[in-house]
């Protein structure tokens, strides 16, 4: 997945790009505070989520929310340690390819 370098091309789309980096500095997310920060679709998040939660980068769990007298579920996204390493790694390498090193 990262280079030897640090470049991940599993990461550098955008999309995925900016839902590592809304992730990093946080614990986790819910699903809904990322669609409406990004401005996508239910199903595009979903699918983008999906590939990233199968390399390993991020976890969704579902729970009942505790905030809600119904029967609905909250999702949130978290990034993994794998993928905390992964972020870190290629904005460190994108650091590197702006600076000229």
């Amino acid at each position: 997945m990262a280079g030897d370098d640090g470049f991940d091309e599993q990461i550098h789309a955008p999309t995925r790009l900016r839902i590592c980096g809304l992730l990093r500095p946080v614990d986790a997310a819910e699903f809904s505070a990322l669609r409406s920060t990004l401005g996508l679709s239910e199903a595009n998040l979903s699918k983008t989520l999906r590939s990233l939660t199968e390399i390993g980068y991020v976890r969704v769990s579902k729970a009942s929310s505790t905030s809600r007298g119904d029967q609905r579920r909250t999702t949130t996204v978290a990034l993994t340690a794998e993928g905390r390493r992964a972020f870190d790694g290629h904005v460190a390498a994108l650091r590197r390819i702006a600076g000229g090193v």
